[in-house]
């Protein structure tokens, strides 16, 4: 399968295009800073340049995929003008790009309490909003969607087993595990249509994703 990441050089991408490369997709990540090319290609992935933000349309840098994932975030430190142009704008021209050259598979990375973004405090209000829209636009896009909300992230060494289900419980999750679910996912039809959380578990990765 030929993958594009938006997002390519955050921690998650970077599992993700290397679980890719390993299993022989094409894996290809989006990034905005041509110096990180040399550690996406160090995974086995190909580096394409592209400024989410400041392009307004995306369709160049994803001629030919089968398949798109959103990863990509302002980061803690951004404001909310930021959370706006990137959490949500980027998932957007992904979308419309998407939409434009029948690239029907469309992986989002969102995150618990996206479903509820006023009940969040008021730091992560306009994180959890952005996020929010960006999940309803793909579920109003038509195409074969699948929003993934992992809990909070972690850097531990990932374990290969999760818990995933929708009403999943608050709790924390490593970075690599849920790499290990986004590249499941891609190969999982039972997973179209479907918005999970997805925190730390005992259920193998392959099988959490199917019993989704």
């Amino acid at each position: 399968m030929d993958v594009v990441v938006a997002g390519g050089h955050g921690q998650i991408a970077q599992h993700l295009l290397k679980l890719l490369a390993d299993r022989g997709d094409r894996a290809r990540g989006l990034i905005r800073n041509p110096d990180h090319a040399a550690d996406l290609e160090a995974l086995g992935a190909e580096a394409v340049v592209c400024d989410l933000e400041s392009e307004r349309n995306l369709s160049p840098y994803v001629q030919g995929a089968e398949a798109v994932v959103f990863a990509a975030g302002a980061g803690p430190g951004s404001g909310e003008e930021r959370k706006r142009t990137v959490d949500l704008g980027g998932a957007v021209k992904l979308i419309e790009a998407a939409q434009a050259l029948g690239i029907r598979r469309y992986v989002m990375v969102s995150s618990v309490g996206a479903d509820d973004p006023d009940s969040a405090s008021e730091k992560m209000r306009a994180y959890l909003q952005a996020k929010h829209d960006a999940d309803a636009a793909l579920e109003a896009a038509g195409l074969d969607h699948t929003i993934v909300r992992p809990g909070m992230l972690t850097d531990d060494p990932g374990k290969g087993a999760v818990t995933a289900a929708p009403d999943a419980d608050r709790d924390e999750v490593p970075r690599e595990d849920v790499a290990g679910v986004l590249a499941a996912v891609l190969a999982a039809d039972n997973a179209i249509g479907k918005t999970f959380v997805v925190v730390k578990g005992d259920t193998p990765v392959e099988e959490a994703v199917a019993a989704i």
